[in-house]
């Protein structure tokens, strides 16, 4: 293990959003001997009190998340809709290029596939558009916007845009019927858009992004002479394979000729309906007034709402947000061109990183939100509604936070909204939230949770379970101290993964010390209805008890300013992705600690399946992963993957919370984890042409390296974290310079 620094030093970090809060180094001292075969513990301790409550409404919120079909549960879902006129079914499109349907039913428990597309998923690629054509019911028409795999490096993907009918009535789509309406080269593997939707002038609407990588590097956003970065709009009614919308509500260049798939006319598009967007994912019409709402996914530091207008330029890559982009070289043009139209709104990275547009509500269950803008963010899980703020402008007012991986919302034709979570495949319904807030479900003081001792605070109640991780997260230099409880009569499954399931009312409980001087604790808790939430409480001077911190806050403790996470940062780094419990998992605990009430040394799964903790026995702990300690004795390559497994791969993995495709988990071979030698796509912090996400070879050119040794807007962690891990830098340092092959 690390020693503990006795001063502060510019230490550790991680590349993942996230918080700093999850793990670190624990205290240690030489271990007895284990006896072969024995637990730590004897039996399994009782817990009465420390068990997770019922949540209280979100402050301010008028509206919850509520499982809509419980018994559903899809692989990767980007969008459910209904047809025109038919409430009686839903739609949902899953990436890996299958369309399911099913009966419009709480309680249905199945659902049937109506089409599967051979999409290529690589990157942001797949199945990422459905849009039903208006006379669907007479011309038995739908739309399907998708991936397909390239034809060299240069370009990987195509985006097709693709007709296709159904014989039955909407059970199924007919693949033969198959006929491609427009293509579109790419040129990197992010940034796809794909959504499609009919306006209410009949014509098809496409939104693309700007083909990808970072920072735009090929300038797509402001070039109207390709079709990358911008919102298409097309005639599917005429016109082979389309026509163009013309006259005085026309395509502002519609009198040019058709734009080619290799993004090499010599002329503006007349495809095009606005441009200068970055990654445009989800947007919607207001079926009252007809309005196009954008959420326009931003590089490093803001997120935007755009409410797009036909020839509108919307600023990227001058501009992110409101605010000129600074992070690289923006496109020559920018210092000549003016007129950006500024977007409704938008909101900076400690709010979320990575829009999810929505709809304007127009249902009827929930009248505080009726006419009002609702849209999310994919990272935090937070929703808001748009609110005039008087003066012509809006003001974002968060509704709720949750635990979801918002990809897209869904509207049914009542208006109701609905919300899709990738991350744990189930489909939500927007429903009251019970009005006024009723508080914080926890206590304001630590000692009235039931999860520390009565007589002392600062030791946990008896029904708690002490537990050390093999490979801990960084936190700013503070060293930990880790419990679990679960309720009685529980117990925890495990995945194929090893990763923990741990049942509602489960909580887990951390204490955090700065030189020996414990400053905070944490509880992570599953509530009744499953979802996690994070709290976390300040101690006081005397170490007589702690109090609850609301919205989070910065302290000076120290030379440093320690940061007290809010709980919705404890969600962007509690990935659903993840498993939402980040340190409990097979590998992470498939090594031996000391438990101090037996002073007894035993595998940490061995002493936990012999107290029968698991749903299923685990059995010998060899036939389990393992995790390395990241300064232990391990060869280096598997120390430094387990330092990017514990302090990235929550978020840098299939379905994390980011616009990245890294796959940053211990088990994810080299070659796969798509970061070796791969370009960078959120920018090259100034590196240059040799910039790699990670350089074999060389640690200078490695983008990876370079964010998580600083703690600026291009850092990671995004947030809550001051201090850099030099210990943790020169470990991935050394281990870049010792990587001759991605193989």
């Amino acid at each position: 293990m690390r020693p503990v620094p006795k001063a502060i030093v510019i230490l550790a970090g991680c590349l993942a959003a996230g918080c700093h809060s999850s793990g670190g180094d624990s205290q240690t001292a030489p271990a007895p001997t284990p006896t072969p075969g024995a637990g730590g513990l004897d039996a399994r301790p009782a817990n009465a009190t420390c068990v997770a409550p019922a949540k209280s409404a979100s402050a301010g919120a008028t509206v919850t998340t509520q499982r809509a079909f419980p018994s559903l549960t899809f692989s990767q879902p980007l969008l459910m809709l209904q047809a025109p006129g038919d409430n009686s079914r839903w739609y949902v499109l899953q990436r890996g290029g299958a369309v399911r349907v099913f009966a419009n039913d709480p309680s249905v428990a199945t659902a049937s596939t109506a089409i599967t597309i051979a999409a290529d998923t690589t990157g942001e690629g797949g199945l990422l558009g459905m849009a039903f054509h208006p006379q669907y019911a007479t011309n038995h028409q739908v739309f399907l916007s998708f991936t397909e795999t390239g034809p060299s490096p240069s370009t990987p993907l195509i985006s097709r845009l693709a007709r296709f009918t159904t014989a039955d009535n909407g059970a199924t789509f007919t693949l033969a019927s198959r006929q491609n309406v427009l293509s579109l080269n790419q040129p990197y593997t992010n940034h796809k858009g794909g959504n499609i939707a009919f306006g209410p002038d009949a014509f098809l609407y496409i939104g693309f992004g700007d083909g990808g990588s970072g920072g735009d590097p090929q300038g797509h956003a402001q070039n109207t002479k390709d079709m990358l970065g911008d919102m298409l709009r097309l005639d599917v009614d005429h016109g082979t394979p389309y026509a163009i919308p013309g006259g005085a509500t026309g395509n502002p260049f519609a009198s040019n000729p058709l734009c080619p798939a290799d993004n090499s006319s010599t002329q503006s598009c007349p495809e095009i309906y606005a441009w200068g967007l970055r990654n445009p994912w989800r947007w919607s019409f207001d079926s009252a007034t007809g309005d196009l709402w954008v959420g326009d996914v931003g590089q490093n530091q803001f997120e935007e709402v755009d409410r797009l207008q036909r020839g509108g330029n919307y600023g990227w890559n001058c501009r992110e947000g409101t605010h000129p982009y600074t992070d690289s070289t923006p496109a020559a043009s920018c210092a000549t061109t003016t007129g950006f139209v500024e977007p409704v709104i938008d909101y900076n990275h400690t709010q979320g990183n990575s829009i999810t547009g929505g709809f304007v509500y127009r249902g009827t269950a929930l009248p505080a939100l009726v006419g009002h803008y609702v849209f999310a963010d994919y990272g935090s899980g937070r929703i808001w509604r748009l609110d005039s703020n008087g003066s012509g402008g809006y003001t974002a007012v968060q509704l709720v936070a949750t635990s979801l991986a918002i990809a897209s919302f869904g509207q049914g034709n009542d208006g109701e909204l609905y919300v899709v979570d990738i991350g744990g495949g189930g489909l939500y319904k927007l429903v009251n939230g019970g009005g006024a807030p009723s508080g914080s479900p926890v206590p304001s003081q630590l000692s009235g949770t039931g999860c520390v001792s009565a007589a002392d605070a600062s030791k946990p109640a008896a029904g708690l379970i002490p537990y050390d991780v093999a490979a801990p997260f960084w936190s700013d230099g503070a060293t930990k101290e880790r419990w679990l409880a679960i309720p009685n009569g529980t117990s925890i499954s495990v995945g194929a993964d090893g990763d923990f399931t741990f049942p509602s009312g489960t909580v887990l409980m951390k204490h955090f010390r700065l030189n020996g001087s414990l400053i905070e604790t944490r509880l992570f808790m599953r509530h009744p209805d499953g979802d996690w939430a994070g709290y976390t409480y300040e101690w006081n001077a005397q170490h007589t008890d702690a109090t609850l911190v609301q919205g989070g806050k910065t302290v000076a403790i120290g030379a440093q300013n320690w940061i007290f996470p809010s709980g919705d940062d404890c969600l962007r780094c509690h990935t659903a992705a993840a498993g939402n419990a980040l340190g409990p998992e097979s590998a992470q605990l498939n090594h031996d600690f000391t438990y101090a009430s037996t002073g007894r040394t035993a595998n940490e799964l061995l002493t936990l399946d012999k107290i029968v903790m698991f749903t299923t026995p685990l059995g010998d702990p060899a036939s389990q992963p393992v995790l390395p300690d990241p300064f232990g004795t391990a060869a280096l390559a598997q120390r430094a993957r387990a330092y990017l497994h514990t302090n990235c791969s929550q978020c840098h993995r299939p379905n994390g919370p980011t616009s990245s495709t890294m796959d940053l988990r211990y088990s994810t071979a080299l070659a796969n984890t798509a970061a070796c030698d791969a370009l960078p796509q959120s920018g090259d912090l100034g590196i240059g042409a040799a910039a790699r996400i990670i350089a074999p070879g060389s640690a200078a050119s490695s983008v990876l390296l370079a964010r998580i040794n600083r703690r600026d807007a291009n850092q990671m962690p995004p947030l809550a974290t001051n201090v850099v891990d030099t210990a943790g830098v020169q470990l991935i340092s050394d281990w870049i310079a010792s990587v001759t092959s991605c193989q």
